[in-house]
């Protein structure tokens, strides 16, 4: 019988223990894991995956993009794409530092309490990793979304990109994107339905008087896990507790679902040969989830 093989690359000098660990309890027979990996390492280990097995073999081997460094977690995932040829091809996942499993966590615990399509939505702490996915995601579902970022041109690049993607991938129904400052936070969570807090660890970002003041807000949702909360008021262990009438997560009761999110994804990995999962298929997996 043909083993289930997971070949992790990983940016960072020593490969995520923590991404090893759920790619065993996602049910992977063998891991290969690999520390250190620049873009020129890419083409001779996904040509060495993908040669040892024929065609009809190859939805047993996949590729698991990690490391801290998302960014560059990014080059290796076109990479790894560049390197296929053609029927010749193995899937691939990309979850550097967690970034898209946690976004798609956040978007679909807002999704369960309103309806995203024609939502005002705000991401606070935008530009990060967490946060420019969690933008993305949200507009994809339909969502006009405000990127809040202490610099404002900042924001602005994650908006142009947003859109870039969109029209690149000819995404129907996608919602509006617009770029903000820090200082004109109180007025963007005013309007807001849905806010999600994804800025730098233990970085107070959202004051309590500020979420309390707005009439229109359903869904608060902090992903910091360290202390002081980047939102005031939310505890870490939220997980759609009411605060009348505001829903609010914490990082760990968002941090369940993105485990569960992130072994769904490596077991569909091998389903089939040619998936290709960022974060866009990461949460239509999250979606078919019965979570």
């Amino acid at each position: 019988m043909t083993a289930r093989v997971l070949v992790q690359l990983d940016s960072d000098p020593h490969p995520s223990l923590f991404d090893s660990m759920v790619a065993i309890d996602a049910g992977v027979e063998r891991l290969l894991t690999y520390g250190g990996i620049a873009a020129a390492d890419v083409r001779g280990l996904v040509h060495g995956a993908m040669f040892t097995r024929g065609p009809e073999q190859l939805h047993h081997t996949a590729i698991f993009i990690g490391g801290s460094d998302v960014a560059l977690g990014e080059r290796l995932f076109d990479e790894v794409r560049q390197s296929f040829l053609g029927t010749m091809r193995v899937s691939v996942l990309l979850d550097a530092n967690g970034a898209n499993t946690t976004a798609a966590a956040a978007v679909l615990a807002a999704s369960r309490h309103v309806r995203l399509e024609g939502a005002r939505a705000a991401v606070v702490g935008g530009t990060g990793p967490v946060g420019r996915r969690a933008a993305r995601l949200l507009a994809h579902q339909g969502a006009d979304v405000t990127v809040v970022s202490r610099q404002a041109d900042r924001a602005a690049e994650v908006c142009g990109e947003i859109r870039s993607k969109f029209a690149s991938d000819s995404v129907a129904g996608e919602g509006d994107v617009r770029p903000s400052a820090m200082s004109d936070l109180d007025a963007v969570v005013r309007d807001a339905r849905v806010v999600i807090a994804a800025g730098a660890a233990g970085a107070r970002l959202v004051s309590e008087a500020t979420w309390r003041r707005s009439p229109a807000l359903r869904v608060l949702i902090d992903l910091n896990a360290v202390p002081p909360a980047g939102v005031e008021g939310i505890e870490r262990l939220d997980r759609g507790t009411l605060r009348d009438p505001v829903v609010c997560y914490g990082a760990i009761g968002v941090g369940g679902t993105k485990m569960k999110i992130h072994r769904a994804a490596v077991r569909r990995l091998f389903e089939r040969n040619d998936l290709v999962l960022d974060a866009e298929e990461v949460l239509s997996i999250a979606q078919s989830l019965d979570l």
